[in-house]
């Protein structure tokens, strides 16, 4: 371990292994280390034995639920966009060969107490039992105008300056109501909360845009994909390439503790009394405690179900959100469904995530709603966990820490957090301009 490394990345979480793997293939020398013995840290997938010793404190979990080895539960369930940021970083990376995706089957939005199909077109604009008549119309004309959209054409931006007006200048030309603009700024744009609508239009109708997009990708119900066997086969396919590249990864390495120079400058990692040197260390905020600050926690249930979430037309995998608006909260709050279809639980086993941004300390009664849709659960796991930002200068002491993972259920801000830390790593902007079509092969079943 008395090498000297370019970077030292603690922790196999998502994040720390999707930048291992970009430093790696950029060239630079990675030391990869965990205290844990399994990859994936908060990220990790759980079979049922691991997940009942985690919640039930045992390892005992009732026979009627299966073998224990057919489960895959993600404890951060996040489903990927088909057009998305992350199947760009899998393509750059060519991590697609060690992975195959499935598509997901809907995606739906909970308004006024029921389940609809989110409408994403023109045309399933006027179909949508969410809106009237007229209301329709006037739908139909916004998904036009971000259908024929094009960023580097302002011709297609009808004479609109839309780094200038804000995103609720821009809707209201069109005159939607207030349900419609609901669902698609949570459901379509998947912002977390209303503060866009005082931003830039541009972001907005790029967001609505990629979904649209993604949705036509593998015309499934849904704009998302999905690996088979879970998340879990993420963080061991990138520490694959960073291997491929000359990484060296070392698991089980207990009291990783970062090493400082007088300056404050960060010189290596020692673990079991020997040092590895590095110039720069990457990891998660439970390896720098007194460099990270709490900004939030998330509530989340964890349920397995004999059946599909009622009303998602029997859906194998689904993502609902529910808009705060609708439950008089501040924040949305997210269930995820996926099931033997995506083999994460044996035939006739759906595992269900209720997740949202925590404005209470009872996760139980905060999760009612979005339990309550579910119906029949066979068990149910409550936790909540704190969410940390980093609260230092990484330009100072050359550590860079990842935020802790939000309550969404899909990747759009985890991987903008992956993309800001690598320009802050190595000083440029990666450059994402890849053939989407590369990744259709595995994401079709």
């Amino acid at each position: 371990m008395d090498e000297e490394y370019d970077v030292i990345v603690l922790g196999t979480g998502l994040k720390e292994c999707i930048l291992s793997g970009l430093l790696s293939v950029d060239g630079l020398k990675v030391l990869h280390m965990d205290k844990n013995d399994y990859y994936g840290g908060e990220s990790s997938s759980l079979n049922l034995i691991q997940l009942w010793k985690r919640f039930r404190g045992n390892d005992q979990p009732p026979e009627e639920l299966g073998t224990s080895k057919e489960y895959n539960v993600d404890m951060i369930p996040k489903f990927a966009m088909a057009n998305g940021t992350l199947v760009r970083v899998l393509i750059h990376t060519d991590v697609t060969k060690y992975l195959n995706f499935k598509a997901v089957d809907g995606s739906f939005v909970y308004n006024k107490g029921k389940i609809y199909k989110v409408p994403a077109t023109d045309v399933e604009a006027l179909k949508s039992p969410l809106m009237g008549l007229f209301e329709k119309r006037r739908a139909r004309k916004f998904f036009l105008y971000v259908q024929d959209f094009e960023e580097t054409d302002p011709k297609t931006h009808e004479g609109m300056d839309l780094n200038k007006i804000t995103a609720k200048e821009f809707i209201a030309k069109y005159e939607l109501e207030d349900d419609t603009i609901d669902f698609i700024g949570h459901a379509l744009a998947l912002c977390t909360d209303d503060n866009y609508l005082a931003q830039p239009a541009m972001d907005f109708i790029k967001r609505v845009k990629l979904y649209a997009e993604s949705l036509a990708r593998f015309q499934a119900g849904s704009p998302y994909i999905y690996p088979l066997y879970g998340l879990g086969e993420l963080p061991q396919a990138f520490a694959r390439l960073s291997a491929v590249y000359g990484g060296t990864y070392m698991l089980n390495k207990p009291q990783c503790k970062v090493e400082f120079d007088e300056g404050g400058k960060v010189v290596g990692v020692t673990s079991e009394g020997e040092t590895a040197k590095c110039k720069k260390v990457v990891c998660d905020p439970s390896y720098l405690p007194d460099k990270v600050q709490k900004v939030g926690k998330v509530a989340r249930a964890i349920c397995i179900m004999s059946h599909p979430i009622p009303n998602t037309n029997d859906s194998h995998s689904a993502q609902v959100i529910l808009p705060q608006k609708q439950l008089g909260r501040k924040s949305d709050m997210y269930l995820f469904c996926c099931s033997y279809s995506h083999n994460v639980a044996p035939k006739g086993k759906y595992i269900a995530f209720v997740s949202t941004e925590a404005e209470t300390d009872d996760p139980e009664s905060e999760l009612k709603p979005g339990v309550d849709i579910l119906g029949a659960v066979d068990e149910i796991f409550y936790e909540t966990y704190d969410r940390f930002v980093p609260s230092h200068d990484s330009a100072a002491d050359n550590c860079f820490i990842s935020k802790s993972y939000d309550s969404t259920t899909h990747f759009e801000s985890t991987v903008m957090d992956v993309l800001d830390m690598y320009s802050k790593i190595t000083g440029k902007v990666i450059d994402l301009s890849v053939d989407l079509s590369a990744a259709s092969a595995t994401a079709e079943e």
